[in-house]
């Protein structure tokens, strides 16, 4: 497995090896020893594992969750493609506002970690796309919030062309400043507490 850091602070990419043979393939997502090693710490432990199926052009996020209590995951995209983005949406972070995107797909087999508070939003690119998360925590309406995937100081890199397919909570999300000004964004420090006692807690 290669793996290497996202600019945003904490998040990681993981690209396993892939064993095809004339029956398919086989090939390890996640594996505990390279994500301790790569990262210098144990995965949270995983409360729930869940799936979205999307077409093409559908766009979901960006989401995060409230911390506490907070919610890491380990997600990967086992059929289709998509454009993956982690948007730092937590205040007092050293990045703070800023993204990456990767693509995930079938071919690659890579997975992305989001740390407590990360925001992370994606593009499907081909229909049946396929995205699988670990989680370190149960849904909780009361803390699942949204940043608006269109607010244009974010900039994110939707592909040009697309006309993107939004859930209407999507399309009404705030935008980043505003959600900053109604203290609705999670604390830098406070997710990184949050994190901790989730791996003491394992």
């Amino acid at each position: 497995m290669r793996s290497r850091p996202l600019s945003v602070h904490g998040a990681h990419l993981f690209t396993p090896t892939v064993f095809p043979d004339s029956r398919g393939l086989f090939t390890a997502p996640y594996q505990r020893e390279h994500f301790e090693e790569a990262t210098g710490r144990p995965l949270p432990p995983l409360t729930q594992l869940a799936y979205s199926r999307s077409s093409a052009g559908v766009v979901r996020g960006v989401h995060f969750t409230t911390a506490p209590p907070g919610m890491a995951t380990y997600l990967h995209c086992p059929q289709g493609a998509v454009l993956d983005i982690a948007v730092d949406v937590r205040v007092g972070s050293p990045t703070y506002g800023r993204w990456e995107a990767v693509r995930l797909d079938e071919h690659n087999r890579s997975a992305v970690y989001l740390p407590v508070g990360m925001g992370h939003a994606f593009v499907s690119l081909t229909d049946d796309t396929v995205m699988s998360y670990l989680l370190s925590g149960g849904y909780e309406p009361d803390h699942e919030k949204a940043v608006n995937v269109l607010d244009p100081e974010l900039d994110l890199p939707l592909p040009e062309g697309l006309e993107p397919v939004l859930s209407e909570r999507d399309r009404a999300a705030p935008d980043l400043r505003r959600l900053r000004e109604d203290g609705l964004l999670p604390d830098f420090e406070e997710c990184l507490d949050v994190e901790a006692r989730l791996r003491g807690a394992g």
